[in-house]
């Protein structure tokens, strides 16, 4: 199993007070009460402790104001809703947190007997469905695919659930290279957004790929884009979603419609079904995958069994999930 091992990695923020409305009696949606809130924040943190880069975190000070509003906002009847809403929308406003674990107290709560404190916590976890698309055209790419499948499959909080043949393409881009092995892979992750592009970048360095030194749409040993990441629009440039050109690119569309022929994708010009993006971009023929500058590839290689002293590990049974909070 691969993975970041960062699930110490945390912000903690405690005893952030507002006034809120929130209770069942008549007087507390009136008068109001003051209540406390402690917060978890789970994050990869390494980045931003090698480099010092405030991007690489999360502001501790929008998160509070944020939730001081929502406190001082909307009453509910129930703090368990509270702490769900808060946990749903800070998951929702910052994607490089893995979960969220969210206390809500209560200390003048209407309880007729003496008492200390009440509270709750809520623990909410990221479960994001997700579209990885996959291409190689140097070496052996379907071997280069395999294994890069395979090791998908190993990322600690990555689920796979599917994958697309395999489709030979043209090059795009205009650099004189070989054609394309390219397929697409769908799954659930609890990992953040950003963890998750950081998983694909590594598995891209560990079969050869250098995105430093390469050139600008040239070959590739294994290309590896987050196309979707659940319904979530980013607009870094680190890290933009859905991917731009995907609503353009048939190596994309054409095993993605065929891996999950009920997607749709948000496209500057609203959500479209897959299925009629890969059809239109492409000009793909449905009973053949075949269509311009696409073509049916070989099949999927077979998994060889190696011995126990060989490198066989990785073909080994899935570890469980490790829950991130």
């Amino acid at each position: 199993m691969t993975g970041s091992a960062t699930a110490a990695d945390r912000i903690t923020l405690t005893g952030l007070r507002a006034r809120g409305r929130h209770g069942v009696l008549p007087e507390e949606r009136v008068l109001g009460q003051e209540f406390v809130v402690d917060l978890v924040l789970h994050l990869d943190l390494q980045q931003a402790a090698a480099t010092d880069d405030l991007t690489a975190t999360v502001s501790y000070a929008e998160v509070a104001e944020t939730v001081h509003a929502l406190v001082a906002g909307e009453p509910h009847d129930l703090i368990e809703t509270l702490a769900g809403r808060i946990g749903a929308r800070l998951l929702a406003d910052h994607l490089r947190l893995t979960c969220v674990e969210v206390t809500v107290h209560k200390p003048a709560a209407p309880i007729a007997v003496p008492f200390g404190d009440v509270a709750v916590t809520v623990v909410a976890r990221r479960d994001e469905p997700v579209v990885i698309a996959l291409g190689a055209n140097l070496e052996d790419p379907a071997a280069a695919l395999t294994r890069a499948v395979r090791r998908l499959r190993r990322v600690r909080g990555l689920h796979v659930t599917g994958r697309s043949g395999l489709f030979e393409t043209a090059p795009v881009g205009g650099v004189e290279q070989p054609d394309y092995l390219n397929a697409v892979v769908v799954g659930r992750t609890t990992l953040s957004a950003y963890t998750l592009l950081a998983e694909l970048h590594r598995l891209e360095a560990a079969q050869g790929r250098d995105r430093e030194r390469e050139q600008r749409w040239g070959a590739r040993t294994l290309d590896l884009d987050l196309i979707a990441y659940g319904e979530v629009v980013s607009g870094d440039p680190a890290l933009t979603l859905p991917h731009p050109r995907a609503h353009e690119r048939a190596f994309v569309l054409v095993p993605w419609a065929q891996a999950d022929p009920g997607a749709v994708l948000r496209t500057p010009s609203g959500p479209r079904p897959v299925v009629e993006l890969a059809a239109e971009v492409g000009a793909v023929d449905p009973a053949t995958g075949e269509g311009a500058g696409i073509r049916p590839g070989p099949p999927w290689p077979q998994r060889r069994r190696e011995g126990r002293s060989g490198s066989g590990s990785e073909d080994a049974a899935r570890c469980p999930e490790a829950q991130p909070c």
